[in-house]
C-alpha cells in the first residue's frame, strides 16, 4: 500500500557492485535491516587510504553491547524443585531445568563455577523463525530496553527472530554471545565446549569462540556426516554435513585428558614377508610380536642411503635423515620389499598409546535419521523432533572430551534431552557415574503449532500427542522431560540388574522469582496497614523445597546434593550432604531445636526469620551456637 522502497532498491544495487560494503543496523523499531558503511564505500571509490574510525581485528554487530550487558545483569530469581516431575529425586545426581537457559546459567554461576568438564549445545540455527529469547536484563536498565524498542507496552520482552531478519545475523549473535560468555565460567580447568552447528553461521560461530575462549583455547572443527537423505532446501549444494566446534577452558589441560582412540592394528602381522633384497646387517625378528611396516617415503624430506645384502647401495627419499635410519639398520629395523620399497619395521608393543581423534564424524557415529530412530523407540508414535541428535554422536563426543566416571555434562539447549540418553547409555556402557544438567525453554507447542505447515507441523502434533497421553502441559520441555523417563525405563527394562547401579533419574527444577516478598518501599508509600504485610518476608506459595534450594544457590552449594529430612521437637530440618547445611524453616522454632541442630556441628545453619517470635530468641540461637559449635555460620532468611 505504499510506494517502493528505494533506499533499500539502492543498497541491494551497491551490494552487487560492492559487497564488502553491506552491513547491518538496527531500525527504529529494533529490527535488522541492510546498510552502508559509508567509511568502506569511500575507500572503494578513493584512489588514496582514507582516513576513518581506528581499525581493529573483532567481531561486531549492532546490540553487541547490549548483550554484553544481559550477561552481567543480575535477576531476581530462583530454582523450584519439582519432586512430582522427577524421578528418584531423593537419590539422583543429574538435573533438568526448565527455564529461560540464560537464567539458568547465571544461577548456577556459584554452585558450578569451574566443574562441568563437557557442555555441549547444539543451538537452534538462525533460519529465521526457530529461536525465541526472553532476556530480562533487570530493572536497571528498563529505560533502556523501552527507549531501543526491545520491550512491549505490557514490559514483556520477548525477542524473536523473525522471517525478515531470517538472513541476518545480529539477532541469532545477540541471543549467542551472553549465554556462551557465562558457560565458559563453568568450564572445569580441562573442560571443553563442543557446538554444533550449520553453515550459516559456523563462521560467525567460531569467530565468536575465538572471543570469548581466546584463539588459543580452539582445538578443532569436528564434521558430521548427518545423512545422504534430504538436503535439497539447500542452494546449489545437497547439505550432508554439520559441525561441531571444540574450545577448551585450557587447550593444554583439556589434550592431556583428550580420549585417544585405539591404534588401528589391522596392518599389524607377526611374519614378514619374503624380500627380494635384505638391508644388511640381517632383520632382528622377534617372534610371535605385532608389528607393521612404515613406508620410508611416506614423506620426501631427505635422500638416504641403504646397502643391501647383493653388496649394492639403495639411493631412497625418507622422512628421517640418514642418522636416523643407520640406527634403524643397527637395530635390524629396515626392510626391503620385494618391489625394493623400503619400510622401517615399528612393534606395536613400542608404539604410543593411541592416536588422536579424527575431525571427521563419520555416519558410523549417527545420523539426523538414526536421531529420529531413537526417538520413535522411545515414544513409538511418529517424529516427535525435527532433525534430532542421534545419542551415539553424543556419546562419542563424551568419549572424546575425556568426561568420564563422575563428570558433569551440560547442555543448555536439551531439546529433545538427547543429551541425558547419551549420558545413560556411556555410563551403561562403561560403569561411569556421569552426570547431565539439561535446560530447556518450555515453548509453547500450540503457538508452534499456529504458525507451522507441512513436515513441522505434524511433528509438532505428534508431540502435542505426547502431551496429552502423559496429562502435562504442551510444552517442549515435558516433551524432554518425557524422553529422559522413558530412556530410563528402557534401560532398567533391558538389564534391571545391572541398572541398580546406575543413576537413571533426575531432579525437576523449574526457574522462577525469588521466594522473597519486595521489601522496597518509601515512608510515603507505606501505611500503617501494610506495615503487617511487611513482616512477611517469604511468599505464601513457597514451600520448604522452594527455600532450601534458594539457599542452596546462595551459597553455592551442588544441587544434586543429597537431602534428609526428619522430624525433631515437632519441627522438620533438613540435612544436606551429611551436614553441611541444615535448615529449619518452621515458623516457631523450639529452644530444643536449635541446640539439636549445634550439636551436629554443622558447617552452616540456616532457619526462617519469622521464626523466631522476637530478638530475645534469635539472640540465644547466636549464642547456643557459639558455645556448642562456633564453627558453624549461622543465617537467617
Amino acid at each position: 500500500m505504499t510506494s517502493p522502497d528505494l533506499t533499500q532498491a539502492n543498497i541491494t544495487k551497491i551490494a552487487e557492485i560492492f559487497p564488502t560494503v553491506v552491513t547491518e543496523t538496527l531500525d527504529a523499531d529494533g529490527n535488522a535491516r541492510k546498510a552502508i558503511n559509508f567509511d568502506l564505500l569511500q575507500q572503494e571509490l578513493s584512489s588514496h587510504v582514507v582516513d576513518g574510525v581506528q581499525e581493529r581485528y573483532e567481531l561486531d554487530w549492532p546490540g553487541k553491547r547490549a548483550a554484553a550487558f544481559a550477561a552481567n545483569a543480575p535477576i531476581a530469581k530462583t530454582l523450584r524443585p519439582s519432586r512430582i516431575d522427577s524421578v528418584d529425586f531423593d537419590s539422583t545426581k543429574n538435573l533438568f531445568i526448565e527455564g529461560d537457559n540464560l537464567d539458568v546459567l547465571k544461577l548456577l554461576q556459584e554452585s558450578y563455577l569451574g566443574k562441568i568438564k563437557l557442555i555441549y549445545i547444539d543451538p537452534p540455527y538462525n533460519t529465521g523463525k526457530d529461536f525465541v529469547f526472553n532476556d530480562d536484563y533487570g530493572t536497571d536498565a528498563g529505560t533502556y530496553l523501552k527507549e531501543s524498542a526491545q520491550v512491549a507496552i505490557d514490559g514483556e520482552r520477548l525477542q524473536a527472530n523473525p522471517d525478515s531478519a531470517g538472513r541476518f545475523h545480529s539477532s541469532w549473535l545477540s541471543m549467542i554471545y551472553p549465554r556462551l560468555k557465562l558457560a565458559r565460567n563453568l568450564l572445569s580447568e580441562s573442560g571443553v565446549l563442543m557446538a554444533s552447528i550449520n553453515d550459516w553461521e559456523a563462521p560467525r560461530l567460531r569467530q565468536l569462540l575465538d572471543e570469548v575462549f581466546g584463539q588459543a583455547n580452539f582445538m578443532g572443527q569436528m564434521i558430521w556426516e548427518k545423512g545422504r537423505e534430504g538436503g535439497n532446501d539447500n542452494e546449489g549444494f545437497g547439505q550432508h554435513h554439520e559441525y561441531v566446534l571444540v574450545y577448551a577452558r585450557d587447550s593444554a589441560r583439556a589434550a592431556s585428558e583428550i580420549r585417544l582412540d585405539p591404534k588401528d592394528t589391522s596392518r599389524h602381522r607377526t611374519e614378514l614377508p619374503e624380500p627380494n633384497r635384505v638391508a644388511e646387517p640381517a632383520e632382528i625378528y622377534r617372534s610371535g610380536e605385532q608389528f607393521q611396516l612404515i613406508n620410508l617415503s611416506k614423506q620426501k624430506d631427505y635422500t638416504v642411503k641403504i646397502p643391501l645384502s647383493d653388496g649394492s647401495t639403495l639411493t631412497w627419499p625418507s622422512y628421517a635423515p640418514q642418522a636416523t635410519i643407520d640406527r634403524y639398520l643397527e637395530q635390524g629395523r629396515i626392510f626391503v620389499g620385494e618391489r625394493g620399497v623400503p619400510y622401517v619395521k615399528s612393534f606395536l608393543a613400542e608404539e604410543a598409546g593411541g592416536t588422536k581423534p579424527s575431525t571427521l564424524l563419520g555416519s558410523e557415529w549417527g545420523t539426523t535419521k538414526a536421531g529420529g530412530i531413537a526417538i520413535r523407540e522411545l515414544f513409538g508414535n511418529g517424529k516427535i523432533f525435527s532433525y534430532p541428535k542421534p545419542p551415539k554422536l553424543i556419546r562419542r563426543l563424551i568419549e572424546i572430551s575425556g568426561a568420564s566416571d563422575d563428570s558433569i555434562i551440560l547442555d543448555f539447549f536439551a531439546g529433545s534431552s538427547s543429551t541425558a540418553q547419551a549420558v545413560f547409555e556411556a555410563n551403561q556402557a562403561d560403569g561411569g557415574h556421569r552426570r547431565f544438567i539439561m535446560v530447556q525453554l518450555p515453548e509453547d507447542l500450540d503457538v508452534q503449532l499456529s504458525r507451522a505447515s507441512g513436515v513441522t507441523k505434524k511433528s509438532i502434533e505428534a508431540a502435542i500427542d505426547v502431551a496429552n497421553e502423559i496429562n502435562r502441559p504442551h510444552t517442549i520441555a515435558e516433551i524432554s522431560k518425557e524422553r529422559i523417563r522413558r530412556a530410563g525405563a528402557k534401560i532398567r527394562e533391558a538389564d534391571a540388574l545391572a541398572s541398580q547401579d546406575h543413576d537413571l533419574g533426575f531432579r525437576a527444577l523449574v526457574v522462577d522469582t525469588t521466594n522473597f516478598t519486595s521489601a522496597v518501599s518509601t515512608p510515603d508509600g507505606t501505611s500503617q496497614g501494610d506495615l503487617l504485610s511487611m513482616v512477611e518476608t517469604v511468599k505464601s506459595d513457597r514451600s520448604d523445597d522452594d527455600l532450601l534450594f534458594q539457599v542452596l544457590l546462595d551459597w553455592g552449594l551442588d544441587l544434586a546434593e543429597e537431602i534428609q529430612a526428619e522430624r525433631v521437637g515437632g519441627s522438620t530440618i533438613y540435612s544436606v550432604a551429611d551436614s553441611a547445611l541444615i535448615a529449619c524453616f518452621s515458623r516457631d522454632i523450639p529452644t530444643e531445636v536449635v541446640r539439636e541442630i549445634a550439636t551436629r556441628h554443622p558447617l552452616r545453619a540456616v532457619f526462617l526469620d519469622a521464626g523466631f517470635p522476637n530478638d530475645s530468641a534469635r539472640i540465644n540461637t547466636e549464642q547456643t551456637f557459639h558455645e556448642i559449635s562456633p564453627e558453624t555460620l549461622v543465617k537467617a532468611i
